[in-house]
């Protein structure tokens, strides 16, 4: 237990944690929140260079770790108005730093507990990395709607499965597959956030089944975690498809840019303050979002783009129709299994960059409630893109 005896954090302090996931987090959270501060969580899991590299670069005011609070003397004071600087897993090389602003974080909590139905009183259940989004979004949720948690040190399936009086929790895909191999019944959770990396149809399939109310999720950690629930964007969130079938997101929970990194985060938006996700994917006849794979995936061959699931699964005997999507020619355009849910490619024409069709309404949506999201539409947007956006709140 960390003594409470803390420096006194003012505004433009970076407060850095290195502590494992644990209870101390939440109280650590709302100090910083409350004090007007910045909080900067380091996976506790990182090897020490990379654990050192971050904190050089972020170059905190204080720290909290296992001795307890120390305020660095050597910190520098965060630009005003940042809250949380959080930052990426690297897999695309140097780890950035992201930072948020307070009305990002309010967007996030607000969105989500809107789409899902939360009451403050509903509790939820954290067994992700606290150094992460979808984990910090849990405590969050405590701080900002005073909603009860639990906090796991480490994720355990028979743990979670025991967690009966949880109503919410959020996981990732390979979470999910271990509480099915165990299996956990996960019936009692109101909803099952799953998010982090692409959840296969096959284990949604059966865990919906198995009466779970999975949601799975889509977002990055510059847009402050999933903002898409089931293919649908969250309210305030807007959803397009560039004219080479990337995604885009644009909505206030975005970051307000990489710290130190001017550049980095100029690439990171256009002119028109759209967020390149990095994925490419479409949207089907039911307005919902469909995510085919990261763009840096594609493998060239043959003048063909072919994604890696493809290869995957053509490699295990699946049937193709089942496969994901693919871009087609070097020309752009996505194309893939042709289907009611699938328009040929974007403008209809082989290698257009014309905007997907947009979809048919002639089914009635499903009704808004738990885990559900109210129904969405589209607009046309400009040079070839399709824009999603809440029902009621069109593109601009």
């Amino acid at each position: 237990m960390l003594s409470p005896t803390t420096p006194d954090i003012r505004a433009g302090d970076l407060v850095a944690v290195t502590l494992p996931p644990g209870q101390d987090w939440a109280g650590i959270v709302r100090k910083v929140w409350e004090a007007g501060g910045a909080l900067f969580p380091v996976d506790h899991r990182l090897p020490a260079s990379l654990a050192r590299d971050l904190m050089e670069r972020a170059v905190p005011t204080i720290v909290v770790d296992a001795d307890g609070w120390h305020r660095a003397g050597s910190g520098r004071p965060i630009g005003d108005g940042v809250a949380l600087v959080v930052h990426t897993s690297g897999t695309g090389g140097v780890p950035k730093l992201v930072q948020f602003d307070r009305p990002a974080i309010d967007a996030a909590v607000a969105s989500s507990t809107l789409a899902l139905e939360v009451s403050p009183h509903d509790r939820w259940l954290c067994c992700l990395p606290l150094a992460h989004v979808g984990g910090l979004l849990v405590l969050l949720r405590s701080v900002l709607l005073g909603a009860p948690i639990t906090v796991h040190p480490r994720f355990d399936a028979a743990a979670v499965a025991a967690e009966a009086d949880a109503a919410f929790v959020s996981l990732v895909p390979t979470m999910l597959i271990r509480l099915r191999d165990a299996d956990a019944d996960l019936s009692h959770f109101r909803a099952i956030l799953v998010g982090g990396a692409a959840l296969p149809a096959w284990l949604a399939d059966r865990a919906r089944a198995e009466g779970s109310n999975v949601i799975e999720t889509y977002g990055l950690t510059e847009s402050c975690g999933g903002v898409v629930y089931d293919g649908r964007p969250l309210p305030g969130t807007e959803v397009s498809i560039d004219g080479d079938g990337g995604i885009q997101l644009r909505g206030p929970t975005l970051m307000r840019g990489y710290l130190d990194d001017a550049e980095a985060t100029a690439r990171a938006f256009t002119e028109g303050g759209w967020l390149r996700a990095g994925d490419a994917g479409w949207i089907d006849d039911q307005g919902r979002l469909r995510v085919v794979g990261r763009l840096d995936d594609l493998i060239n061959t043959g003048g063909e783009k072919v994604w890696p699931a493809e290869v995957e699964a053509a490699r295990r005997g699946r049937d193709r129709r089942s496969a994901r999507p693919r871009v087609g020619s070097a020309r752009g355009g996505v194309r893939g299994p042709r289907g009611p849910d699938r328009p040929p490619v974007p403008g209809g024409a082989p290698g257009s960059r014309g905007p997907i069709p947009p979809p048919s309404h002639g089914s009635s949506p499903p009704r808004p409630g738990p885990g559900r999201i109210a129904p969405h539409r589209f607009r046309e947007g400009p040079a070839g893109r399709t824009d999603l956006s809440p029902k009621g709140k069109l593109g601009e």
